[in-house]
């Protein structure tokens, strides 16, 4: 899920944040306090985040342990069922994962972080990646085998969580090397190297996955920003450039609507062209994102 969510930016603003004199903190409700107490939500295992400290509570947090966001709002009914199960089974957790809630009208940057498209929403956070979450109201069970499925394949790489015995996996000098370009900026060899790992290997998805957004990104990069408001309609390698130039700036609906109206006003190789780009794009995302998903349906609707 990392691949399709870029928390970046709320970390960014933060950062601007603390440059910026604070104001003092409200203090902490007791449990004599005005705010009523519940027995099952315990300051350590459920904590209320904003945009203001997303960055420490859970990016931060996520470094030490599992971190379970819950985006809701005051106006949602299954969010009210939803989240006394969570702060419940946080409070149980002893301390394995905590319980970051998060009101999405409040902060709306989070949401948009996320691509909030319905609530409630539930992500799991670890070492500053989502690396799992669903959508709508789920029973205890199935929360429990959701979060211990998750913790299971973290294994030890959360120092908060209880060691095991398993040693880790030794790291792929390789995929090393090729991550050690691309942070270096030189993405013609990381492609290359990302590509090789590949071709040798076809069931290495990170390989795979990383030479896609690498093609994808350089490929956008080298796209005139302005093609978004000149491309001529009928002009379909415009369009096409027009839609990664959007998803480049975090615009996925944009950017597919674009490829898809493509789609509706040709025939013939055009059209071949635009829907093989649009599932192309579709592969840089987790295929169950409700973007991904929305756009799908509108292709098949365009193509029959």
């Amino acid at each position: 899920m990392s691949g399709a969510v870029d928390l970046s930016a709320l970390k960014e603003r933060a950062d601007a944040q603390r440059q910026q004199p604070q104001r003092p903190a409200p203090p902490s409700r007791s449990a004599d306090g005005a705010a009523p107490s519940s027995p099952a939500r315990t300051v350590s295992a459920v904590i209320d985040v904003t945009d203001a400290t997303f960055e420490t509570e859970v990016l931060t947090r996520s470094t030490q342990q599992l971190v379970v966001v819950d985006l809701w709002a005051e106006w949602c009914g299954p969010c009210k069922q939803l989240s006394p199960v969570l702060e419940s089974l946080a409070a149980r957790a002893q301390g394995r994962w905590v319980l970051a809630k998060i009101d999405v009208d409040a902060n709306q940057r989070i949401a948009q972080a996320f691509r909030v498209q319905s609530i409630p929403m539930v992500v799991a956070i670890a070492q500053g990646q989502p690396v799992a979450a669903f959508n709508g109201v789920r029973s205890e069970a199935e929360i429990t085998s959701w979060i211990d499925e998750i913790l299971s394949q973290l294994g030890d790489a959360l120092p908060g969580m209880s060691a095991g015995d398993e040693m880790p996996e030794p790291e792929d000098p390789r995929m090393a090397m090729a991550e050690e370009r691309l942070n270096a900026g030189d993405f013609e060899g990381a492609l290359a190297a990302y590509r090789a790992i590949a071709e040798v290997e076809p069931g290495n998805t990170e390989a795979a996955s990383a030479a896609r957004n690498i093609e994808f990104v350089m490929r956008a990069q080298a796209h005139d920003p302005a093609i978004v408001h000149n491309a001529a309609p009928h002009d379909v390698d415009a369009q096409l450039a027009a839609a990664d130039v959007l998803l480049l700036g975090q615009e996925p609906d944009a950017a597919f609507d674009r490829i898809i109206n493509v789609v509706k006003v040709t025939s013939g190789d055009d059209r071949t062209r635009a829907r093989t780009r649009l599932l192309e794009l579709f592969e840089l995302f987790d295929p169950a994102e409700p973007f991904v998903v929305a756009a799908r349906r509108k292709l098949a609707t365009a193509l029959y």
